[in-house]
């Protein structure tokens, strides 16, 4: 007697979170792309976060070299190239529970099964060892700020802290990247001295104002789901209105700050102002759209509008760095005297 072998249907895009049969199924093996990709290396543009540093420093220092400070410079954003996927590495690896239950993050690497988990924290530790060594050969000062770079990446993701789980926390944390690439941007340049704390204010705080943003366009996308409080615990605190008085705390902070360095140092930089209020303008209004890019700030590149406005605003800020305006500084000359 001839058996007629059962033909069985294959499993096609299966949800590798499905409990049961499908999940056993569906186990796709640890490759060599998914442990480059965790690395997250689309992202190293955020380093243009510490390029403002270095024009700054340089209106102290402008003996240096071009040779000098362009060798410096490569090295430099290699370096914290390293110190931010090493963050990746970690991100992904401790969030990956959560990324299980988002409807686009349940794919990346970790949580889809693309990623051998022990060599991956391999993968952490090396990276920050080999950013360290490389920042040493610019100085011991950006060694310094790359470690603290790695500490607030530690501080984010890892458990008993991890800020990433806490409202409000999980924002200033995360935005105190910016003056700490600024801090590192500054020592590529020079390690004698510090930028003015209230630069390093402003900068904390536009960062803030832009993850804040971030934070409110997730919140909108995920509460109708009933997914969004086990994807992310702070939205167990966080509301829409909650976060964009949040937004607009971190935003007046951030002007403030600016506005203080540049009565103090630089009054040529109020001329910026009105472009930098276009950009969080714009950037308020992206964070408005469903599947809003303020989500996805790797890809904010994609936006015309905004590119245009960074660009005119980068362009404009370090032209009056250097450039005096004895006019401007009239027109803002005390017209009474303080008694």
């Amino acid at each position: 007697m001839i058996r007629t072998p059962v033909l069985r249907p294959p499993v096609l895009d299966p949800d590798p979170t499905a409990p049961g049969p499908v999940a056993a199924l569906w186990r796709p093996r640890a490759s060599l792309r998914g442990h480059l990709r965790i690395l997250r290396i689309d992202h190293w543009f955020k380093n243009v976060f510490a390029l403002p540093g270095v024009v700054v420093a340089l209106a102290t220092r402008p003996d240096i070299s071009a040779v000098e400070l362009a060798s410096r410079l490569v090295i430099a954003l290699v370096a914290l190239g390293l110190v931010a996927s090493s963050n990746y590495v970690i991100n992904e690896l401790k969030d990956a529970e959560y990324d299980r239950l988002h409807p686009v993050k349940r794919h990346r690497p970790v949580p889809s099964g693309q990623v051998n988990v022990g060599l991956a924290y391999a993968q952490w530790i090396a990276l920050a060892v080999a950013a360290f060594l490389l920042g040493a050969t610019v100085s011991g000062a950006f060694v310094a700020a790359l470690v603290a770079l790695w500490i607030m990446g530690c501080v984010y993701n890892l458990p008993p802290v991890r800020t990433k789980d806490l409202p409000h926390l999980d924002v200033l944390t995360e935005a105190i990247n910016n003056p700490l690439r600024m801090l590192a941007g500054w020592f590529i340049v020079t390690s004698s001295t510090l930028p003015p704390l209230s630069l390093l204010m402003s900068y904390w705080m536009i960062g803030c104002y832009f993850m804040a943003i971030k934070r409110y366009a997730e919140h909108r996308d995920l509460s109708g789901s009933g997914l969004a409080v086990r994807y992310r615990k702070s939205f167990r605190y966080y509301t829409g209105q909650r976060l964009l008085l949040a937004t607009m705390f971190y935003g007046s902070a951030a002007m403030l700050f600016f506005g203080a360095f540049a009565i103090r140092y630089r009054m040529e930089l109020i001329l910026a102002f009105p472009l930098i209020a276009l950009i969080m303008a714009i950037y308020l209004r992206l964070g408005f759209q469903p599947n809003s890019p303020a989500e996805h700030p790797e890809k904010l590149y994609r936006e015309p509008l905004l590119m245009v406005a960074v660009l005119a605003c980068t362009l404009l800020m370090s032209l009056l760095v250097f450039v005096d305006l004895p006019m401007v500084r009239e027109l803002f000359t005390p017209s009474i005297s303080p008694q």
